[in-house]
C-alpha cells in the first residue's frame, strides 16, 4: 500500500475507530485498527468481535493494499503530527509514516488475521433525523444497568408501539423511554447501550440524519462515512410500560431550571443519607419544596412556586432526579406522583413524548 491522506481526516477517523478496538483481549490482533484501500478512498475499521467499525476518507492512492497497524499507537502518533500531507508506505509487516520532518516506521499483525468485518442482510430501515436520535439515546441510556448478570437491562430498548418507534431503558430503578416518530414496521431489538453511546459519540454537527438497518441479531447505523455494527442483546425486554404511571394523585408545574437548582441545593445536605431527599407539593402555598438533611453539615429546606394539584410528600434520589431534569427538554416541568410509595413521573408540561419514571427511596 502507498497512500497520501491529510492529517486531519485521518487524524478525525482514527480517533473515532480506535474506540472500538479492544485493549483487554487475548487476541493481538484486535488491538489493532485494519486500513486498506477501496473504490479509490481509504477504509479503517476496528472490532472487538461484539461491536465493528468502518469509515471511510479520501486519500491519493498510489499503491492498493490493506495492513493492520496498532490502535493506540497509530492513533496518538498521527494526532500529535502537524496539520500536513501523510504519506504511508506498507509492505513486508512494516508501514512506514512520513509527514514533513517526521519519519517513522511501525511494525504490523497480517491483515488475514483480521476477523471478518459483518454484514447486515435482510434488513428492515428505518431514518432518524440525527438530533433527534443524539437526544433520545442521551435521555434514555443513561438509566441502563451497568450489572452484567442481567443483561437484558444494560440494553436500550428500540421498538415500534401503536404505530411509533420508541426507545427505552430501565435499570430496575428508573426509566425512561422517547417516543421517536411514526413507523409502519415492526421493530423489536435490544441494542447495548454501550454501542448507542458509540454512535451518538461520532454524531457531528454536519450529520443530518442516521440511517439504522434492523436484522435478527445485528443492528447497523450508517453516520456519514462511518458504520457501526453491533451484535444484539438475546432475550425479551420488561413489559416496563405497567411501571409508567396512567394517572396521579399529586402533581406540581415549575420552571425546570429553578427545579434543578433546589434539587442541587438540597443535594448539599443528603450526602450522608446516599443522596436521599424529600419533595412536598403543598396545593395550599401553590409551592414544590425540597428538604435534605445531614447530622454532621445541617438541613435545608429549598421552596419553588409551582402550579399544584393536590398534597403529597415523596422521597427521591438527587442526582435520579437530576439526571432527569437534565434531559426535558422546555421551560417548565410536570412532576407527579401518587404517594410516597408510588414511582414519579416527570415530563414536558404540554408533552409527554418524553417520559422519565423514579422509584422512591423508601424511608
Amino acid at each position: 500500500m502507498k497512500v497520501v491522506v491529510t492529517q486531519e481526516n485521518l487524524a478525525r477517523v482514527l480517533n473515532t475507530v480506535s474506540r472500538i478496538a479492544s485493549s483487554r483481549t487475548t487476541l493481538p490482533i484486535l488491538n489493532n485498527i485494519l486500513i486498506k484501500t477501496e473504490d479509490g478512498k481509504l477504509v479503517l475499521a476496528a472490532t472487538n468481535l461484539e461491536v465493528a467499525i468502518t469509515e471511510t476518507i479520501p486519500a491519493k492512492i498510489d499503491r492498493e493494499g490493506v495492513l493492520t497497524a496498532p490502535a493506540r499507537l497509530i492513533t496518538e502518533f498521527i494526532t500529535n503530527l502537524p496539520k500536513t500531507n501523510i504519506k504511508i508506505d506498507a509492505g513486508d509487516n512494516k508501514i512506514t509514516i512520513t509527514a514533513g520532518n517526521y519519519h517513522s516506521i511501525v511494525n504490523t499483525i497480517p491483515p488475514d488475521e483480521f476477523p471478518a468485518l459483518p454484514e447486515t442482510k435482510n434488513t428492515t430501515v428505518i431514518k432518524i433525523p440525527a438530533n433527534i436520535f443524539k437526544k433520545a439515546v442521551a435521555g434514555t441510556s443513561l438509566v441502563a444497568s451497568n450489572d452484567t448478570t442481567r443483561p437484558i437491562l444494560t440494553g436500550v430498548y428500540i421498538h415500534s408501539f401503536n404505530g411509533n418507534l420508541y426507545i427505552a431503558a430501565t435499570d430496575g430503578y428508573r426509566l425512561a423511554e422517547k417516543k421517536i416518530l411514526p413507523v409502519d414496521k415492526k421493530i423489536t431489538s435490544i441494542v447495548p447501550a454501550s454501542t448507542l453511546n458509540d454512535v451518538v459519540r461520532i454524531i457531528s454537527d454536519e450529520i443530518e440524519e442516521v440511517i439504522i438497518n434492523f436484522s435478527d441479531d445485528q443492528i447497523n447505523f450508517v453516520i456519514g462515512d462511518a458504520t457501526i455494527t453491533s451484535r444484539l442483546i438475546d432475550g425479551n425486554f420488561i413489559d416496563y410500560r405497567q411501571l409508567i404511571p396512567t394517572k396521579t394523585d399529586v402533581s406540581a408545574v415549575l420552571d425546570r431550571s429553578e427545579f434543578i437548582r433546589i434539587t442541587k441545593i438540597s443535594e448539599l445536605f443528603s450526602r450522608e443519607s446516599a443522596g436521599s431527599i424529600t419533595l412536598r407539593v403543598d396545593s395550599d402555598t401553590s409551592t414544590l419544596s425540597i428538604h435534605s438533611i445531614t447530622s454532621e453539615l445541617g438541613e435545608n429546606n429549598s421552596i419553588a412556586e409551582a402550579t399544584t394539584k393536590g398534597n403529597g410528600v415523596i422521597t427521591l434520589n438527587s442526582k435520579f432526579l437530576l439526571d432527569a431534569l437534565n434531559q426535558i427538554d422546555g421551560d417548565n416541568v410536570k412532576f407527579q406522583f401518587s404517594g410516597k410509595l408510588a414511582p414519579a413521573l416527570l415530563t414536558t408540561e404540554v408533552d409527554d413524548a418524553y417520559k422519565h419514571i423514579i422509584m422512591p427511596v423508601k424511608s
